[in-house]
């Protein structure tokens, strides 16, 4: 069978058509085959989400992406709230079998107190190193990643993977989740992230590199009320 990229997207109502445009900006350039599955609390049977924190609905249902994958593969977590930029056929090459996920090892501070929708915006170790997660679903660290194991554990512990040693955590070029506004911006981004806001939110829509994500939706939306 063909290689095929399997996507978890993390899905939040509150800003879908940046689920829609993400998915737009992925199949305008791959060059395999790719499968899209909308990360949706309300679609995960055996899950109940206990959490009172975040910003988002999937924050921690991300955690489950190799239990949802039958722990079988490679599958690859994104936020929504991004563009692809680039052939998601290049990161998909980039997999490792000797480590258990697979991330960009962002180190720095972020220049803003609050984000999209008024959420706080506080740094901690390994900030936004799970926004992007190339999962080997199949390897045995990873086996514990149950609905039960997610709902019992807290987001420090999560996101910041302790149940693997660092050694099982491999890196990803920081061109795969470029931080807009928190990044200076790059032609080289290939996968550009949002973090502090999508720019279908009023008070992102003109912010650095926005233009990019703009011109992903006018694609996405092409021909509508024709």
């Amino acid at each position: 069978m063909t290689d095929r990229v399997n996507i978890v997207v993390g899905f939040d109502q509150r800003e879908a058509i940046a689920y829609h445009v993400f998915c737009q900006s992925v199949i305008e350039k791959a060059s395999l085959p790719v499968q899209f599955l909308p990360l949706n609390p309300r679609s995960l049977p055996g899950y109940t989400e206990r959490h009172r924190d975040g910003s988002n609905v999937f924050i921690y249902t991300r955690f489950l992406t190799p239990y949802l994958m039958n722990y079988e593969g490679w599958a690859l977590f994104a936020d929504g709230d991004m563009i692809c930029n680039a052939d998601i056929a290049e990161l998909w090459r980039l997999r490792d079998p000797s480590k258990a996920v697979m991330v960009v090892k962002h180190d720095y501070k972020t220049k803003a107190e609050t984000k999209y929708l008024g959420n706080r915006n506080e740094n901690y170790p390994r900030k936004n190193w799970s926004s992007v997660i190339l999962w080997n679903c199949a390897h045995p660290d990873n086996r514990v990643l149950d609905p039960a194991f997610v709902e019992s554990k807290d987001g420090a512990f999560l996101h910041r993977f302790k149940w693997l040693d660092d050694d099982r955590i491999g890196e990803l070029p920081r061109q795969w989740n470029w931080l807009a506004i928190e990044y200076e911006p790059s032609p080289d981004a290939k996968l550009v992230h949002y973090t502090l806001g999508t720019p279908c939110f009023a008070d992102y829509r003109d912010t650095e590199m926005a233009e990019l994500w703009h011109a992903g939706l006018g694609r996405t939306t092409e021909g509508l009320g024709k």
